[in-house]
């Protein structure tokens, strides 16, 4: 049990916490929300006795184990695994002591030694390690690399899986998917799921937070707001508080009136009918979750250029890649054919590495296309946005600076207006940018690209940094924008809530991807078993010598016997899934005509949407069982 008992914090002249009470039980997973600067790194501080209550106390049971992720890394000179491992300490401390007694020849300590290791699980720590590293996107040939051969990214990856080998009843994580790519962050989700001790996540990713928390603690007015549920949970309960108060009930009707007026205008038009299905989609939602943002600071919208093309910009029989140091070419993507129409919302997916990114820079003119051709349609005005827009900023303008070079015309009274919008109010708009935070770069890389009126945002990653309001407002922001949009995120409410479609980048090809999100994850879990069989078959074929064939086929059949109702089990769900899924792309069939939305059609609608979800939660549960049976067969397969 964690216990904040009228805990007051100072920081400064500013109190973070005033009074505040907090009891968190074990085995609880936590999700920790707040604005930027609220304290939640400080509360973190708190629970790890860095910081100090002012008053009241903060009480922990004893002999607690505690694992966080730290932000900075110490140790640069050890290898990936081995830095990965060092989050064992009492696994180094037992492996210290062997070392020791052997020396001494001391036997039995070095005995008493030997069985300390094995109960801390020393035998198979290297390949737990080496699961964690692949499970956060490194390859086996990173393994052996030095820390200080990695980038900034990649060494907090190192960190976080650094702080899941650690042993621990409680884990503080601290935006532990910010560096994340999408499959990362699945595999993250996973492995939290199943972490047996308590859990408290600071995260503004609310799939993230949905798929894992049990408690939500809001960070407002310097009070500590326990919601009981997951984000989603705490979005609606929060909503019902909210929306009691007429005036902000009022800003959101006027929300809904400007998502239902755009539906109402392109319901019927065939080439607006998928972005009009996911206004109508939101129209629905905004009635449970609109409320709970509806006091946020950030409230914006980017406007469109006043031309565009029908086409926006192709690339026809490209080869995508990198010019080596010796002059070679690097391919990742070769013959290339991809293009974006204007109104088009796509969304990336792909392995990492695989080139999605090598793909973006190459339509923004980043990269140079190694072969083949690159066309703009005659308006295209693109805005792009990724990670090194933010380096890009001059630190020592303010933000009313950067939009005033921009248009030199433009009067500081309507600047600072508009840059409100994205939270920079008062003198805020007037501070030199090499004060802010990076979600505060964030934020003024947003506004600048929005100033411009793009007919194409082509965004990298757009929401690290960027707390949950200010995400939610860039959510709203590109579901009114009437242009194309091209987009990579690991943050799959972006995802689900601003694309129409997506594309897959995966073993050298961009390929239209028929499926959601959902199907990706399906996906990926498919593909990361194939190459789990591919290694053991290479593993097998090594031992193959050495193992007497006869004596192969005899446990071969054994094993066969012993696995053979996991596998039933396993065509069983399967089947439950083949149906469960046709019955959904049949109602995904009948909702496309455009006439069910009608008035007349509402019972028939109705009907339909409740079809839906009793076949998606059957779905979801044979998923559910599939993946449980498969972990079992695998777990069978790797004892025998």
């Amino acid at each position: 049990m964690i216990q904040f008992s009228e805990v007051s914090l100072q920081r400064g002249t500013q109190f973070l916490l005033e009074q505040a009470d907090m009891t968190i039980f074990e085995g609880q997973k936590v999700g920790l929300i707040g604005a930027n600067g609220a304290g939640k790194s400080s509360l973190f501080a708190l629970v790890r006795g860095q910081l100090h209550a002012d008053t009241g106390e903060v009480i922990l049971p004893g002999q607690r184990r505690i694992s966080f992720m730290a932000q900075e890394v110490e140790d640069v000179d050890r290898t990936a695994l081995e830095y990965c491992l060092d989050g064992d300490d009492r696994l180094r401390m037992i492996e210290a002591k062997i070392e020791e007694s052997q020396a001494k020849g001391d036997d039995h300590g070095h005995a008493h030694w030997l069985s300390e290791y094995e109960n801390a699980h020393g035998y198979t720590a290297q390949a737990r390690g080496e699961t964690l590293l692949q499970g956060l996107g490194f390859k086996m040939a990173d393994m052996q690399k030095k820390v200080a051969d990695f980038s900034g990214g990649w060494r907090i990856r190192l960190n976080l899986a650094r702080a899941l080998m650690c042993p621990s009843d409680i884990l503080l994580l601290d935006e532990p998917t910010n560096h994340l790519d999408l499959d990362a962050v699945m595999w993250l989700e996973n492995w939290l799921r199943n972490y047996p001790g308590t859990l408290l996540l600071i995260s503004h990713d609310r799939d993230f937070l949905d798929g894992i928390c049990s408690h939500i603690v809001h960070l407002y007015q310097k009070k500590l707001n326990l919601y009981k549920g997951n984000y989603s949970d705490y979005e609606r309960q929060r909503a019902e508080h909210l929306a009691q108060q007429q005036s902000m009930f009022e800003q959101q009707q006027r929300k809904r009136a400007h998502l239902q007026e755009y539906v109402d205008r392109f319901r019927y038009k065939a080439t607006k009918a998928k972005q009009a299905q996911s206004r109508l989609k939101m129209l629905e939602k905004m009635e449970q979750i609109g409320p709970a943002h509806i006091d946020s600071q950030f409230e914006f919208s980017i406007p469109m250029a006043e031309k565009t093309s029908a086409q926006l910009v192709s690339l026809i029989q490209a080869d995508l890649g990198y010019v080596l140091e010796d002059g070679s070419h690097k391919v990742q993507l070769p013959q290339s054919n991809f293009s974006i129409r204007d109104g088009q919302r796509i969304g990336l997916l792909g392995p990492n590495g695989a080139g999605k990114s090598t793909l973006i820079k190459s339509l923004v003119q980043e990269l140079d296309l190694l072969d083949g051709e690159r066309v703009y349609g005659e308006n295209t005005k693109i805005g792009y946005f990724s990670q090194h827009q933010l380096s890009a900023l001059d630190l020592e303008a303010s933000p009313v600076l950067h939009i005033q070079r921009i248009t030199p015309t433009a009067l500081e009274a309507d600047v600072r207006k508009y840059l409100g919008g994205f939270g920079f109010i008062g003198d805020d708009a007037l501070r030199a940018v090499k004060g802010f935070s990076g979600g505060e770069k964030a934020r003024l890389a947003l506004s600048l690209i929005a100033w411009r009126k793009p007919n194409l945002l082509v965004l990298d990653e757009p929401t690290n940094h960027l707390d949950i309001e200010m995400r939610q407002a860039l959510t709203e922001a590109l579901q009114e924008f009437n242009g194309a949009i091209l987009v990579v995120s690991h943050d799959r409410h972006l995802l689900n809530s601003t694309v129409d479609e997506f594309f897959l980048v995966a073993d050298h090809k961009i390929e239209a991807f028929d499926g959601d999100l959902h199907s990706y994850h399906q996906w990926l879990q498919a593909r990361q078993q194939q190459a789990n069989q591919a290694e053991r078959a290479v593993a097998n074929e090594a031992k193959a010598d050495k193992v007497d064939r006869k004596e192969e086929r005899r446990k071969a059949a054994e094993l066969r016997e012993k696995l053979r109702p996991l596998r039933k089990a396993i065509e069983k769900h399967e089947k439950t899934m083949q149906t469960a899924q046709s019955h959904l792309d049949t109602i995904s069939e009948a909702m496309s005509d455009n006439s069910l939305y009608e008035a007349a059609n509402k019972d028939k609608l109705q009907a339909l949407l409740a079809d839906e979800a009793k076949w998606k939660k059957s779905l979801e549960e044979a998923e559910e069982a599939w993946f449980e049976a498969q972990d079992e067969l695998e777990q069978a397969e790797a004892a025998l």
